[in-house]
């Protein structure tokens, strides 16, 4: 299939057509907008699934998803990419390469950040540390401190992007690993509240460093049934300064992002798409004078 043909395909034929939320409409100011595009859970699929594969018959496969990141890029320079965790585990490539195939693709595909997810840890902080010296892009994770750990400094608690005249902030949280992970591979790594830190983050992003864009990434569910648990919907209700999160970890197949309302009213959008690099997530948003004035997004499948 040419290049112009997937493309077409990749956007009409997605399951998430793009839908749009328009908050006002300012003709005679200056516009930017910014493109924020995700995966999570891509679980060392490099390549498609076979052709007659019960569920997924041809579709993935890194490749591809460079083609489309690339022409989105091509239209909109103001464009970053993340993750939101599991990279690793999943294929033979993970069994082989240990992930560093994974992060070395990431790399050339210029990913700008991702956070870590329990999978990531499946050969250790150890095995972390040493495929981390193939990625050229940033590890976010505010809850997870690696003091005295071989991960210590390897990660950020946050990280500011600036795209044209606008300020992208970004942190991540990842799921408790007690129970998923076996402590001989995540070591001395201490869990902190994900709710606190999203606060913390979220103000830090906000008032001091002054961002017109606050995105979480997010590894730790979309929701679950006993309401109590920690998950991306009560982080989004319960704080006041977050426009995105990106979730990941449970593997939920959205059509297009939910919007929460936080805990003073505003809107959050919550976009997750699956696994396995089926999906491509796109969220745009469009500022009027450093202004958040409009939301576009449309997740892109990848086939």
């Amino acid at each position: 299939m040419n290049r112009r043909n997937f493309l077409k395909n990749s956007i009409y034929a997605s399951a998430g057509i793009a839908s749009s939320v328009c908050l006002s409409s300012c003709n005679n100011e200056k516009s930017t907008t910014v493109s924020i595009l995700h995966t999570n859970d891509v679980h060392s699929h490099i390549t498609p699934f076979d052709n007659n594969h019960s569920e997924y018959p041809n579709q993935g496969g890194f490749s591809r998803r460079s083609t489309l990141v690339s022409e989105i890029r091509r239209k909109n320079p103001n464009t970053l990419l993340f993750d939101a965790g599991d990279v690793f585990q999943g294929t033979p490539y993970f069994n082989v390469f240990e992930g560093e195939l994974e992060f070395k693709l990431m790399s050339l595909l210029k990913y700008d950040a991702m956070t870590i997810g329990n999978h990531d840890f499946d050969n250790g902080i150890l095995g972390l540390k040493k495929q981390i010296s193939h990625a050229s892009f940033d590890f976010i994770c505010s809850n997870y401190d690696f003091s005295n750990t071989i991960l210590e400094g390897k990660t950020s608690k946050y990280k500011v992007y600036k795209k044209s005249n606008i300020k992208i902030g970004v942190f991540g949280l990842g799921i408790k690993l007690t129970g998923l992970v076996s402590k001989n591979l995540f070591k001395e790594t201490k869990y902190l509240d994900p709710l606190e830190m999203a606060q913390e983050m979220s103000n830090q992003l906000k008032k001091n460093e002054k961002c017109d864009l606050v995105v979480c990434l997010s590894h730790l569910g979309y929701k679950y049934k006993d309401e109590d648990k920690i998950c991306d919907h009560i982080i989004a209700k319960n704080t006041r300064y977050i426009d995105l999160i990106i979730g990941g970890h449970t593997h939920t197949f959205m059509k297009k992002p939910e919007t929460v309302k936080n805990k003073i009213g505003k809107q959050v959008l919550i976009n997750q798409v699956g696994c396995f690099g089926l999906y491509l997530g796109k969220v745009d948003f469009e500022f009027y004078n450093k202004k958040l004035k409009s939301k576009f997004f449309s997740n892109l499948s990848i086939f």
